[in-house]
């Protein structure tokens, strides 16, 4: 779209144009363009094909209940955390402001991420991966620690292993054959689980997309919206209604017919450059129906969708926390720092309990996630607290910096347009 843009500027400025009279209807091109983006054909994604034949799918085994509540991560998951988090500080921090402006991450910088094999962890040995058993606590973990360095652009990083993790919990082995070795290889493509559409109060269970059968498989028609990178995925997993059964997942890469993306900036997010998928008569095999189209699977998704949106906030108002801790002690005002002041004290130590009680629940949801048992009270909870909680860190970050929280030299304003997200965001992420 970039190159679009520039090129018909150059156009509308053209003395070509002026002479035609046709000046004003291109500026009107141009305006429109920027205002609302261009609608494109997907992505030229690579030919999906199996490597290798599969006589069953490849699972994931749960983690060992040892009896404990014991949330000490272990030495391999420090190690990953330790890793995640210094890549988050010196990557994804100096980038943010600037993917904010452009509403795309930097050059390289998701290369750069995909190196870390942050998707390697939820993909199983056989498959080339290097996971053993269910990591959700693992995921939790790494998502909030790339949140901590930009909530935006940990959504960017995060949005492929959201569809592999999908296709070794839920894919057959055809699907998985297909799909899962590129998640492998050095070039991980661009991929995107797409739940979220542009309804007032949207039920991710009663999506407007409408899937129907067809002789020779499905065909899906709909819109989703802020679906991240969507102009560069290759590979989507979209929920729709499928007709006398309810909601389900659907496999759709980038090359199939009537699939167009919609660039979609938001108030938040813009580093993980959102955008519309347009869904029109895209056909598909019998094959693409992810899961079974089981509603318990669906559900699954959902969960764990929002469990990792709650590991996201916690990462994020960690940093807000981090931020505003040596601003209020250095910070002056009546000849001593404001930190003496008790609403700010009081303040700053409201944002640690409420980011204690969020993490707590959150893991602890994780926690019984991977091992197999009931997790929904836990992950309802994680939800509520990270959407209510969350935004009300992010105010907190702004207020307590006065004047300097409204302007873009600090990084609270682009923490709380973020944090604003965790409310209404369904889908994207995936523990």
């Amino acid at each position: 779209m970039g190159f679009g843009l520039s090129a018909l500027t150059r156009l509308a400025g053209s003395k070509v144009i002026e002479r035609a009279g046709l000046r004003k209807p291109v500026q009107n091109l141009v305006s429109a363009g920027t205002r609302n983006g261009f609608r494109v054909a997907g992505a030229a994604g690579r030919t999906f094909k199996s490597a290798q034949r599969l006589g069953k799918p490849a699972r994931l085994a749960p983690a060992e209940d040892t009896g404990l509540f014991d949330l000490t991560p272990s030495e391999d998951q420090q190690l990953i955390v330790e890793t995640v988090t210094e890549f988050a500080a010196e990557q994804l921090r100096p980038a943010a402001a600037d993917a904010d402006a452009k509403l795309s991450a930097p050059e390289g910088l998701l290369s750069r991420a995909a190196e870390l094999g942050i998707s390697l962890v939820g993909i199983p040995e056989e498959l080339g991966g290097v996971g053993t058993e269910r990591s959700v606590v693992t995921n939790a973990l790494v998502a909030e620690a790339l949140a901590h360095g930009d909530l935006g652009l940990a959504v960017a990083v995060l949005a492929p292993s959201a569809v592999s993790t999908a296709l070794v919990s839920y894919g057959d082995e055809q699907q998985q054959a297909d799909y899962l070795p590129a998640f492998v290889g050095e070039n991980v493509p661009a991929a995107a689980l797409a739940l979220q559409e542009r309804t007032a109060l949207f039920d991710p269970f009663k999506p407007a997309t409408k899937a129907r059968r067809t002789p020779k498989g499905y065909q899906l028609d709909g819109v989703k919206s802020l679906v991240p990178r969507a102009a560069d995925a290759e590979l989507f997993i979209v929920s729709a209604d499928l007709e006398g059964r309810g909601p389900a997942l659907f496999l759709v890469e980038s090359s199939n017919a009537g699939v167009t993306i919609e660039t979609e900036p938001a108030m938040g997010l813009r580093g993980a450059a959102t955008g519309k998928l347009h869904l029109e008569k895209v056909a598909l095999p019998a094959g693409a129906l992810l899961g079974g189209g089981k509603a318990e699977v669906f559900t699954e998704v959902v969960r764990l969708s929002r469990l990792g949106w709650a590991a996201l906030a916690a990462g994020t108002a960690k940093a807000v926390l981090d931020y505003v801790v040596p601003y209020v002690n250095e910070r002056k005002a009546f000849g001593e720092p404001v930190s003496h002041r008790q609403a700010v004290a009081f303040s700053v130590a409201d944002i640690a309990i409420e980011l204690e009680g969020l993490r707590l629940v959150t893991l602890r949801a994780a926690a019984r996630a991977e091992q197999g048992k009931p997790y929904a009270r836990e992950v309802a909870l994680a939800r509520k607290l990270a959407a209510d909680k969350g935004m009300q860190i992010g105010s907190a970050g702004v207020q307590l910096l006065g004047g300097h929280g409204f302007v873009k030299e600090h990084p609270v304003e682009r923490w709380y347009r973020d944090l604003r997200a965790i409310g209404v965001m369904e889908g994207a992420v995936l523990l």
